[in-house]
């Protein structure tokens, strides 16, 4: 698993993205538990994330409304299929609005740049 680590600052909120091949719901939930091993990430506030497989797209928001759907649409447009990417976010206290779909976008591009 690839995992950048402080991407982006925002009013107290920090951001990291991680991923790698995935090909199933089971396997991606499988790899989020295992980012969610390591303490930081565990603690994490929302651990987004989004797949496209042969099956068809899976999203999971983990309570931030929106942001799954948001690294689906970036996952189509790369057309970078069975493989995972996670956007964990820790809150900082202050609500970011549409900011924060701003801030998933440039984790992924990030991500997808490293690839």
């Amino acid at each position: 698993m690839i995992i950048i680590e402080n991407v982006i600052r925002d009013r107290g909120s920090k951001y990291a993205v991680s991923g790698a091949p995935c090909r199933s719901d089971t396997e991606a939930r499988a790899l989020v538990r295992a980012l969610c091993r390591k303490k930081k990430f565990a603690k994490a506030t929302h651990n987004t994330w989004a797949l496209l497989t042969d099956d068809g797209p899976l999203k999971n928001d983990d309570g931030e409304s929106g942001a799954g759907m948001v690294i689906l649409r970036m996952l189509e447009r790369e057309g970078l299929h069975n493989h995972l990417i996670i956007v964990t976010r820790w809150f900082g206290g202050k609500h970011l609005g549409g900011d924060r779909f701003r801030h998933v976008q440039e984790a992924v591009r990030r991500y997808i740049a490293q690839l």
